[in-house]
């Protein structure tokens, strides 16, 4: 006598499920990776605005904008983009307009740099720098 089977054999749904995971798995890797590197490149962004704020500091008031007084270095005050210095950098160098936004939540902090300025940046894990010649560093 024949049986036939008119299903999935426990089996089967097993080795799909474990496929369907491991496909998914690689699937999350991938898209961690690219948010990471989208919001890296968007406190890029926000630290060429901050360049561009310091060069019309400079054209208004003859010195650079630092976050400390003298341009001494400088600690980010971290708070998910609403800490102490990135909202001293709003209010300075963008009369108060929103430019480091706690969406992203890099905080930033601008010190005296080598005959300049060097903008700071970190989210809690990734450090950027930035200075007045537009060189671009990963630690601080």
């Amino acid at each position: 006598m024949i049986t036939r089977s008119s299903g999935f054999s426990l089996i089967e749904l097993l080795v799909v499920i474990a496929i369907i995971g491991v496909l998914s798995s690689v699937g999350l890797i991938a898209y961690n990776g690219y948010v990471d590197g989208t919001k890296q490149t968007s406190a890029k962004n926000m630290m060429q605005q901050i360049s561009l704020g310091q060069s019309d500091y400079l054209s208004s008031f003859g010195e650079y904008f630092f976050t400390l007084d003298g341009g001494a270095a400088c600690t980010i005050d971290e708070n998910n983009g609403e800490g102490a210095t990135s909202t001293e950098i709003n209010s300075e160098l963008f009369s108060g307009g929103q430019i480091i936004t706690p969406e992203t939540g890099w905080d930033m902090c601008i010190e005296s740099g080598s005959g300049g300025y060097l903008i700071k940046a970190t989210d809690g894990e990734s450090k950027l720098t930035l200075d007045q010649n537009g060189t671009w560093g990963d630690d601080f």
